[in-house]
């Protein structure tokens, strides 16, 4: 509430008052919350968000798969840890838009060519936390694991990555927040259903109230995502871990 007040001030002072910005330039909560009530109305919003989560749950969870896959290769394989982790930092640098085109080029305008986009946007974050997380464990675990005869498969599966988890969860709220960029620049591009084409649509329309409450719309989705699934689990490892303190 009291920062849809100051937003009321600032567009009174700004546009109104001042006049520096332009109506079609900086809307009012009044304005986003009546296009809000449009999009909702039409079921527009409901359709696109349908749409967006279907495409950004599919693809995040085959990059999680391929993600924690590629970072365990890195650690296990001291080839690979040399020649590929910078390779995949590289890779993690680069604007997701950047994969759009060549997404188009090998798939066409379609469902295939958005989860391209969305799982290599998020794939390589998973897989340098889950590097990160393996190569930061404290040492005296895998010694005192290896001493009690553990070693192989079952070091890794009951010392390694337990030990990694608290990385590895952050990792994947990092590849989720990465998919959600990757999502909205292959679905702006591709013009299919969705958010991304109706945070377009109002681009085109020069309609800055419909680009704000598609904004406010994601924005809200990924807290409520980080607070009902990521922020749980990750409370929920720390706690089984001894880093946190469940009360």
């Amino acid at each position: 509430m009291i920062l849809i007040i100051i937003w009321e001030m600032v567009y009174k002072l700004g546009v109104d008052i001042l006049k520096i910005w332009k109506v079609y330039t900086f809307p009012s909560p009044v304005d986003v919350a009546k296009t809000l009530a449009t999009l909702i109305g039409d079921n527009t919003l409901a359709v696109a968000i349908a749409v967006s989560l279907r495409r950004l749950v599919i693809g995040y969870f085959i990059s999680l798969v391929i993600g924690v896959t590629m970072g365990l290769l890195v650690v296990k394989f001291k080839y690979l840890d040399e020649n590929f982790s910078p390779l995949i930092l590289g890779m993690q640098t680069l604007p997701s838009i950047c994969w759009v085109p060549f997404a188009i080029l090998w798939y066409g305008l379609n469902e295939n060519a958005i989860l391209f986009v969305v799982i290599i946007g998020s794939t390589f974050a998973i897989a340098i936390a889950t590097e990160s997380g393996i190569k930061n464990i404290n040492p005296l675990y895998l010694k005192a694991a290896r001493t009690m005869g553990a070693k192989g498969r079952n070091l890794y599966t009951n010392v390694i990555f337990p030990a990694a988890l608290p990385s590895v969860i952050s990792g994947m709220k990092q590849g989720w927040s990465f998919a959600w960029r990757a999502l909205m620049s292959a679905e702006m591009m591709s013009a299919t259903k969705g958010l991304g084409q109706v945070l377009m649509v109002g681009r085109d329309l020069a309609d800055i109230s419909q680009v704000m409450a598609v904004m406010i719309v994601i924005l809200v989705l990924g807290l409520l995502f980080d607070k009902l699934v990521f922020g749980k689990l990750e409370k929920n490892i720390r706690y089984k871990c001894g880093l946190d303190i469940k009360v």
